[in-house]
């Protein structure tokens, strides 16, 4: 037995040690770089920049430390170029790592001798107040966080949030989003003129979606994450890069250390100026994982109150209207059809017809049903007034009550009378409601039009848990320079009009209710029948 448990012990004791030989690290994989040097170059134009040039054998990446609390890494390449904005003849340090395989790294310390002609004093004092001031998310102002393109190229005009811009409050009504009304972001100068700054956000950021790993984690968009953004950061005024025209910028960018940002996150550190007064601030940055997006924040000196906005209409005199107080086909004096199957790109699964069991005015209203065929298909009607009454501006007023069943995608909008010319989105497209076919607590508005269209068209929704059981107000105030949206009076989309867009011509108004399709979705199997009732449409101009 003794024998036995000695062979056993000897077993186990030589496993142990082949066990811990194969976890000693392989020399092989570790390759130290070696003979770095950095060549430093600063301008000699004032700029503040300097152009860095590392190399070094068995380098994969570097790393630059900077005493002004920045750092950059690039790849074996070496070549960077940094600019530094304290103004005067100054000498800043700069710690160089150079990375090799396994992680093993080598450093060189240097330092730099840069002239910086760039000052803005002024923004430093508003920022500040002199001292210190505390910033918020201007959460009414419309666009308090957009995005467009960030440079010339992509889209056109690359200087604003041209591819969405929030609605007032739209950013603090979801709990997936609503951690960005609460940050708090704090400018301080110091006697020595260092500007710091500080981001309060009571625990949590509001990640964009992309960027979503760096809190770990995987909802797969933007979502609100609990995420530590304290301590104090220093800043760096410099000048812009020059890509926004000159007459839509202040020219001055604040640079933060250690990753410090403002409010959502979207991996970038440096903001550019675009507006700033004693109480309101307009900055822009640009997405550090897509530089094809620029991002834009407002924020005020005042923390925002969500009051609904009293809206008075400028239109007040009733110039046409239906009131479908006579039973039987609608009138044909204000109204035709669209016929047919296929819904004109949307892969709606109805056909649209003039049937009275599709259409009907039935005890003062207007019922527009969508049915099962029986055969596996569905059929619906499409109302429109192209050719019969069309209009440019105005306040058109909906009451309606919409249909609750999974699939049905009500709409009420309104469609460029140019259409056949010039063809979609060329003629404009303003959709006054829609719903979607799985939520039927929401609706929504949205306009389309050249290069604005489809997925990318500015759009915005509201809560409206009653839209199936009770009537409600679905209108749009149509002016010369704003297109604004409201259910039962309520603003909650605005779109800027002006020339460069397609809505300033006549347009013709469209009720349907189609089947599945883009907003559809899914059709409930069980679906039999449901319909959208109208109790009238107004427009006053």
């Amino acid at each position: 037995m003794k024998t036995f448990i000695k062979i056993m012990y000897t077993f186990i004791l030589a496993i142990i040690l082949v066990a811990c030989q194969e976890e000693e690290p392989n020399l092989d994989v570790l390759a130290l770089p070696t003979g770095l040097t950095v060549m430093a170059t600063p301008s000699e134009d004032g700029s503040g920049e300097v152009s860095f040039n590392a190399t070094a054998s068995n380098v994969i990446n570097y790393k630059f430390v900077y005493d002004d609390g920045t750092d950059a890494e690039i790849d074996a390449d070496g070549q960077l170029t940094k600019r530094f904005t304290k103004t005067g003849l100054n000498t800043y340090v700069v710690t160089i790592v150079a990375y090799g395989m396994g992680g093993v790294s080598s450093s060189q310390t240097i330092e730099v001798e840069v002239r910086s002609d760039f000052s803005d004093p002024e923004a430093i004092q508003i920022l500040t107040g002199g001292t210190s001031k505390t910033w918020y998310l201007a959460a009414s102002e419309p666009g308090h966080l957009g995005v467009g393109p960030s440079r010339e190229g992509i889209d056109g005009d690359w200087w604003y949030a041209k591819w969405y811009s929030a609605s007032p409050f739209e950013k603090c009504s979801s709990e997936e989003s609503d951690c960005l009304c609460d940050d708090e972001l704090t400018f301080s100068v110091d006697t020595e003129g260092q500007l710091t700054y500080v981001l309060d956000n009571k625990g949590q950021t509001y990640f964009n979606g992309a960027h979503e790993g760096v809190a770990g984690g995987s909802e797969g968009m933007d979502f609100c994450y609990d995420f530590d953004t304290s301590g104090i950061k220093n800043v760096s005024i410099g000048p812009s890069d020059g890509t926004v025209p000159e007459a839509e910028t202040r020219g001055t960018q604040m640079t933060f250390s250690d990753g410090g940002f403002m409010g959502y996150y979207v991996g970038s550190s440096s903001y550019e100026i675009l507006k700033l007064t004693d109480d309101s601030l307009h900055v822009r940055t640009y997405d550090a994982l897509n530089p094809d997006l620029a991002w834009y924040h407002i924020f005020s000196t005042s923390i925002a109150t969500e009051e609904p906005e009293v809206f008075e209409s400028v239109f007040t005199t009733l110039v046409w209207s239906d009131e479908f107080d006579v039973d039987g086909a609608p009138n044909t004096a204000n109204w035709g059809y669209d016929l047919g199957a296929g819904g004109w790109g949307n892969n709606e699964a109805q056909t649209y017809t003039n049937n009275a069991e599709n259409v009907v005015v039935d005890g003062g209203m207007l019922k527009i049903t969508a049915k099962a065929d029986g055969v596996g298909g569905y059929t619906s009607a499409r109302l429109k007034s192209e050719n019969l009454y069309e209009f440019t501006y105005g306040r058109v007023e909906v009451r309606a009550k919409l249909p609750a069943s999974q699939g049905t995608w009500p709409a009420i909008w309104m469609l460029g009378a140019n259409f056949d010319s010039v063809g979609w989105p060329s003629c404009g497209e303003v959709d006054i409601m829609e719903q979607t076919g799985q939520d039927k607590t929401k609706t929504s508005a949205a306009v389309h039009f050249p290069d604005n269209s489809a997925g990318e068209a500015p759009t915005n929704s509201i809560e409206n848990p009653t839209s199936t059981t009770e009537f409600h107000n679905y209108a749009i105030e149509w002016t010369v320079d704003e297109l604004t949206i409201l259910l039962d009076g309520e603003v909650f989309f605005k779109q800027a009009n002006s020339d460069s867009v397609p809505f300033n011509l006549d347009f013709f108004m469209i009720l349907n209710v189609a089947m599945g399709g883009t907003l559809g979705g899914d059709i409930d199997p069980a679906f039999i029948e449901d319909s959208m009732e109208i109790d009238y449409v107004r427009v006053y101009q």
